[in-house]
């Protein structure tokens, strides 16, 4: 009858205030660092996307108009049809196994690599071998570019719908990083496919027009 647990109980929370109140700050800190970073990746998905598009134009227009096909039938059935998030979820679940050794793989493999996309681009492999008719290859381009773009869609709104995103910085920085490493695998995967495709001339072009563009924002800020 006589203990007196409440005090202790009480006395447990006010110690426990100080260490909330630093975790939350240090989040905060956490959160201005990696918006900074996500600002600074901007350029790179700028200059990645128009040397991507500077090499794509290089290619074939019958290849590229199914490439494009298959980004916006995702984009119709996305929005109009059906929300494929089942699919989605299975790709990141294998993923979360395959990489299941290493724990911080397991956290960022399924939003940097686009299992399904790879899968397709590795089948169409052995099967180009034997399946050598134009319609194959465009049937691959269609379903390469729309497995693509799932990933990237489903990578982003699962990125933005995190809790605690302070000054959105976790979708900044981790959608523009998502975005240039699978700008980087599917160009490689191009560059395997097409000869017109330069894998080099695009990450030397990428590099330069964001050295250009931080040189510029450079000297507005501190040589104006």
């Amino acid at each position: 009858m006589d203990k007196k647990e409440f005090p202790k109980k009480q006395s447990a929370k006010i110690s426990e205030g100080p260490k909330s109140r630093i975790s939350g700050i240090s989040d905060k800190a956490f959160g201005i660092i990696k918006f900074i970073l996500g600002i600074c990746l901007l350029p790179f998905v700028y200059s990645g996307t128009v040397s991507f598009l500077k090499q794509f134009g290089l290619i074939e227009k019958a290849f590229q108009g199914y490439f494009w096909a298959g980004i916006i039938t995702f984009v119709i059935v996305y929005f109009f049809v059906y929300e494929p998030a089942i699919i989605y979820r299975k790709g990141y679940r294998l993923l979360e196994i395959v990489f299941s050794f290493f724990s911080p793989l397991v956290k960022v493999a399924p939003y940097l690599l686009p299992i399904y996309t790879l899968i397709i681009f590795a089948a169409y492999l052995p099967l180009s071998l034997i399946f050598k008719s134009r319609e194959f290859f465009y049937s691959f381009l269609f379903i390469f570019s729309f497995s693509l773009s799932l990933h990237l869609v489903f990578s982003a709104k699962s990125v933005r719908t995190k809790q605690g995103d302070f000054l959105k910085a976790n979708y900044i920085f981790g959608f523009s990083f998502v975005y240039i490493v699978n700008l980087l695998i599917v160009s490689l995967c191009l560059n395997l496919l097409f000869k017109e495709f330069s894998f080099v001339n695009f990450f030397n072009d990428s590099f330069h027009i964001a050295k250009n563009i931080f040189y510029a924002v450079f000297k507005q800020l501190f040589l104006v």
